[in-house]
């Protein structure tokens, strides 16, 4: 039983990925027909982010009341109606009014599901959880590239991928008594280890939560990470179309293949992690992904660039489940469950703020810069990434002596 709740957990993921790279991906044809600036993308993503951040900082109070299965439940169906919803928007604002269900339907969930994991699972499911999350984020722009290339309209796609993620109500539904099953017959999971083996400590003991300083360091890396992972996934499609003249429909697939990337990296991931501690997958990753950048950003044929894009997905791959599969063991289990839910709020914040922020930049100047901002992203991800891993060390010592 435990097995199969997994396996719907896991699906649910699909549906929290379907909508995440379809703006994105869509947007070089959308804004053409609606007569949208191209800086409108990151309005709505900011829309869409700003109610999964209200979304994930209610989480514990919202799963504590009706329960994770039916909140994951509510999450899918509001998705589902927000992306038949678009299919059908007029204009920009119906978009801008769609993108708030379809944030707020992502925010409780994800929060709960991975503590839910982190806390009974160990790191490889952690890793292939969100590797189910890339399936539905690489599948989604594979769906719109066909669409589009074979002279269908943008509208056709959304309404495609939502009548999959209807599907997946339809499932999540069912396994309903499941989650009452599980609830009643099993307990909670215990305190891991963090990678390296030593005890769990608790960096808040002493102080408010919101001002320690081992979960600020924690905070910042999860903003820039999603600062990362957004942004290229919302604005590679249009820095293909307008630097490298790649047509939209062959731009959207190429942005499929980075999720695909992610989605790949995060399955074979889930493998490395019985050799290989949490704390090195990070660092690799954020170095490999920094190698990505520089591929974009150096004067090379246009098969460089998309090369940097597959490279940037499999650099991504094993940075956001590693960093939140540490969570109860850095911080200990009494503080992982509201540390989550305030490490998805942070990240979703770098979701709404820094890839509008690159659009507006680029209203000023030229998508040009993106290669740029993107390594500058990521060199604030692997900064405070190292900073949070030296704090944490050096505490580990202290507590030995």
């Amino acid at each position: 039983m435990s097995t199969l709740l997994l396996l719907i957990i896991y699906l649910a993921f699909i549906s929290l990925g379907l909508p995440d790279s379809l703006i994105g991906a869509s947007w070089p044809v959308m804004r053409q027909e609606l007569g949208a600036p191209i800086g409108m993308a990151g309005l709505l993503s900011m829309m869409v982010t700003a109610g999964t951040i209200v979304s994930s900082l209610v989480s514990g109070f919202v799963v504590s009341r009706f329960g994770t299965g039916r909140v994951t439940l509510a999450s899918c169906i509001m998705t589902a109606a927000a992306l038949i919803g678009f299919s059908y928007a007029p204009s920009i604002a119906w978009l801008i009014v769609w993108a708030i269900p379809l944030g707020l339907g992502g925010g409780a969930v994800d929060a709960a599901l991975n503590h839910y994991v982190a806390a009974r699972y160990k790191a490889h499911h952690m890793s292939w959880l969100h590797c189910f999350w890339g399936i539905g984020a690489t599948a989604s722009p594979m769906i719109m590239a066909a669409y589009l290339s074979g002279n269908a309209s943008w509208r056709e796609g959304y309404f495609a991928v939502g009548s999959i993620q209807l599907a997946l109500v339809i499932i999540l539904f069912v396994s309903l008594p499941l989650w009452g099953y599980i609830a009643k017959h099993h307990s909670g999971g215990t305190e891991r280890q963090p990678s390296g083996g030593q005890e769990p400590r608790d960096l808040t003991k002493g102080s408010k939560l919101k001002n320690a300083r081992g979960v600020k360091y924690a905070l910042a890396a999860f903003l820039f990470y999603c600062g990362v992972e957004t942004t290229v996934g919302l604005w590679g499609s249009s820095y293909l179309v307008r630097v490298h003249g790649l047509p939209a429909e062959e731009a959207a697939l190429w942005v499929s293949i980075y999720y695909a990337g992610i989605t790949i990296g995060r399955f074979i991931t889930g493998f490395i992690t019985f050799k290989v501690s949490n704390l090195l997958l990070i660092r690799t990753g954020q170095i490999m992904t920094f190698v990505g950048g520089l591929l974009l950003l150096l004067p090379l044929p246009p098969g460089f660039a998309l090369s940097g894009l597959l490279m940037i997905g499999l650099g991504l791959a094993p940075i956001y489940p590693s960093m939140l599969h540490e969570t109860p063991a850095r911080f200990g289990e009494r503080h992982a469950g509201k540390i989550m839910g305030y490490q998805m709020a942070v990240a979703y914040t770098g979701t709404t703020l820094l890839p509008p922020f690159l659009g507006v930049l680029a209203g000023y100047t030229t998508i040009g810069i993106f290669p740029l901002y993107i390594l500058f992203l990521v060199a604030g991800m692997l900064l405070f990434s190292e900073i949070l891993n030296f704090l944490i060390k050096g505490r580990s010592e202290a507590s030995r002596s």
